[in-house]
């Protein structure tokens, strides 16, 4: 029971979703020119419980796990990679900020379980220590969803004792009555997600909230200690990703349904001879690639949460190979999309440059996505292949 209701099942959520996708898809359009998710979008989550997927029972949460976010973020996706997108990284917060030690926890959800939070993980400014905490000021780009947040979560470097090793790269969660909003979100993709810019004065944290880096990377938080859950003990980097992940495959996957649909029916104009387009192999190639791209990719996280998943809750931990071996299918994965949007794209004709055409929707956010740093081609693969060759690898794990 959760504020006496019934414990929703992963499939009922998921069903919730499903019954979503046709206001994301209204909206999409409106939520783009408003450069944020609509209120109203996220009051529709929010009464649909989505953002407790991953948040401690002990919170109103329901602790489920990475593979049930993966599924409900790529449904969404279908409808707007953008809200998928901010959705995605509310309910993963929630996991993250279980991390911090339990004062934060009741900081946060004390008074209101339903608080979300929103913010930039880039260690931007270097932590004053002061009595009980520290002291903060600096400026945090791309806070997607920041506009509906209730708190912030940051990246700082605190500073260690003399001659010791490089500063303590951390988390720490502000309130939004501390920070500032500055709106410098104008883009070409992914416009919806408002991933504007957190702004801090000279504001106090307190000394309990805050998570080290090192600790969320390997599964040994305070709050994870705290829970005793094994969902908490995962590394963050084996499955944070998850939360951007699914809005491409779920852009993708609403692209190609509705390329399908059109192309059924739809004709050459009538000077190319009013020929029908499912007749055009080059047609045919691009629906089987993307099919084939989006079941290659659904499979391969799904199984890498479910391994996952497993060794923890079998007490073990999640070892180095399998962490870079979910690192690589993340990058992957956006390979996978990126190619395959790229395909029905080539064949989708001058239609596809309109702006509420889905399919050009789904190039533009795919390849933003594609740039994320958590997901760059380029960065994940030279990771892992310095790995498998026996180098000293460089990047998120």
């Amino acid at each position: 029971m959760t504020g006496g209701k019934p414990k929703p099942t992963p499939d009922e959520l998921l069903d919730r979703a499903r019954a979503l996708v046709p206001l994301l898809r209204e909206k999409a359009a409106s939520a783009e020119d408003a450069r944020m998710v609509s209120k109203d979008v996220m009051a529709a989550l929010r009464e649909a419980d989505l953002f407790r997927i991953l948040q401690p029972e002990r919170f109103g949460g329901y602790e489920y796990d990475f593979s049930c976010l993966m599924k409900i973020s790529c449904v969404l996706g279908a409808g707007c990679a953008s809200t998928a997108w901010v959705a995605g990284l509310a309910i993963m917060h929630q996991w993250l900020v279980a991390n911090f030690p339990l004062q934060a926890q009741e900081d946060v959800w004390g008074d209101d379980t339903n608080a979300i939070t929103f913010g930039s993980y880039s260690p931007i400014t270097e932590a004053e220590a002061v009595d009980g905490g520290w002291r903060i000021s600096g400026s945090w780009p791309f806070s997607s969803g920041c506009d509906h947040s209730q708190w912030a979560l940051l990246g700082v470097r605190i500073a260690v004792a003399a001659g010791g090793d490089k500063p303590v790269i951390a988390f720490v969660l502000v309130p939004a009555s501390d920070y500032e909003i500055e709106d410098d979100w104008f883009t070409t993709a992914l416009s919806a997600t408002g991933s504007k810019r957190i702004v801090c004065k000279d504001v106090f944290v307190p000394s309990h909230r805050r998570l080290d880096l090192e600790d969320a990377k390997a599964g040994t938080s305070p709050g994870a200690k705290a829970h005793d859950r094994p969902l908490y003990h995962i590394p963050m980097f084996s499955c944070i990703p998850t939360a951007i992940i699914g809005p491409a495959l779920g852009a993708l996957k609403g692209a190609l349904d509705d390329f399908i649909d059109l192309n059924k029916t739809r004709k050459t104009l009538a000077m190319a001879g009013g020929r029908s387009m499912a007749g055009f192999a080059g047609v045919q190639t691009r629906v089987a690639e993307a099919t084939a791209a989006y079941d290659a990719a659904r499979l391969m996280i799904l199984r890498d949460l479910k391994e996952t998943h497993q060794v923890v809750s079998g007490g073990g931990a999640v070892d180095l190979d399998m962490r870079m071996r979910n690192r690589l299918t993340h990058s992957y994965i956006l390979k996978l999309c990126v190619g395959a949007i790229d395909g029905l794209y080539s064949v989708t004709g001058v239609t596809g440059t309109y702006e509420d055409n889905r399919v050009g929707r789904a190039w533009r956010d795919i390849h933003a996505i594609s740039h994320h740093i958590s997901l760059n081609w380029d960065a994940g693969s030279t990771m892992y292949g310095s790995y498998a060759l026996g180098l000293d690898p460089h990047g998120q794990f």
